[in-house]
């Protein structure tokens, strides 16, 4: 019998900025799965606005969840995005033990910091939970400065990182549980580098670099590579397409001149995801 993959997305909706939620839904239902949003917090602007509201939704998640299982409702797939606190981090790591079938792909992008920097709201603490969150990955898709905390080493100067070193890290990773690592957005030069690890081998997936940072880039990213692997594709073409997708989105915005706030005007091209 035929059957539809569906997919819990746990991370904060936010109604302006395209991010989050707001920007998995779309590009994962277009990819033709069920996407079912779990969120840690309602925002009506991310973050990179200069004034934001934010409703934070800790105490809900737990029965919301319990409804989730209460109704017998099943995964083949479980995304996790931004995360508030350690207490969310928890109730996340006890939500994939419940729900975490014989087929479910775990895949966390970690959301923790960039250039070097955690961003304002993470504490120690939070880092000593994302590591543990990272034992019931399938797939960790860090940037250099996540997958750095992750295996809590220090930052490289200027982050500038061999190839080698690169190779040593995704081991690192993959032994604390995903069978799959990639390793995002190194920047060199004019282009963009992923590093795709899997079954002990690693590769570069590159692409031109595009304008400057933007919001709900890597939730963008998640997306189209976390359903194209429930799709049944492996993962270097996954983060091909995720990759080449998000190209033409930041083309488009350099086109109509878009503040990075304002995120990736995906919707012209969401037609042409398949």
């Amino acid at each position: 019998m035929k059957k539809q993959k569906r997919m819990a997305l746990v991370n904060d909706v936010t109604g302006f900025g395209r991010c989050s939620v707001a920007v998995e839904l779309p590009l994962i239902s277009a990819l033709k799965i069920q996407a079912c949003p779990l969120p840690t917090a309602i925002l009506a602007v991310h973050t990179g606005f200069p004034d934001h509201y934010l409703d934070d939704y800790t105490e809900h998640m737990k029965p919301y969840i319990d409804c989730w299982e209460r109704n017998n409702i099943e995964f083949d797939g479980i995304l996790t995005g931004f995360l508030g606190s350690a207490e969310q981090i928890d109730i996340v790591i006890d939500f994939i033990r419940r729900f975490k079938g014989e087929h479910t792909h775990v895949m966390i992008d970690p959301v923790m910091g960039d250039y070097g920097k955690l961003y304002s709201s993470y504490t120690p603490l939070m880092c000593r939970r994302m590591r543990r969150l990272l034992a019931y990955a399938d797939l960790v898709t860090p940037n250099l400065t996540e997958a750095c905390q992750l295996l809590d080493i220090p930052y490289p100067p200027n982050g500038e990182v061999s190839d080698e070193r690169l190779q040593e890290m995704a081991e690192q990773l993959a032994a604390k549980g995903p069978s799959q690592v990639v390793i995002t957005g190194l920047s060199e030069g004019n282009t963009i580098r992923n590093y795709v690890y899997e079954n002990g081998q690693g590769e570069f997936i590159c692409t031109e670099k595009v304008g400057g940072d933007r919001s709900g880039s890597g939730d963008a990213f998640a997306a189209i590579v976390g359903a194209g692997l429930l799709n049944g594709e492996a993962l270097a073409p996954s983060v091909h397409k995720a990759a080449d997708f998000i190209g033409k989105c930041l083309s488009y915005a350099v086109e109509l001149d878009l503040p990075w706030n304002y995120g990736l005007p995906f919707e012209e091209f969401l037609t042409e995801l398949r």
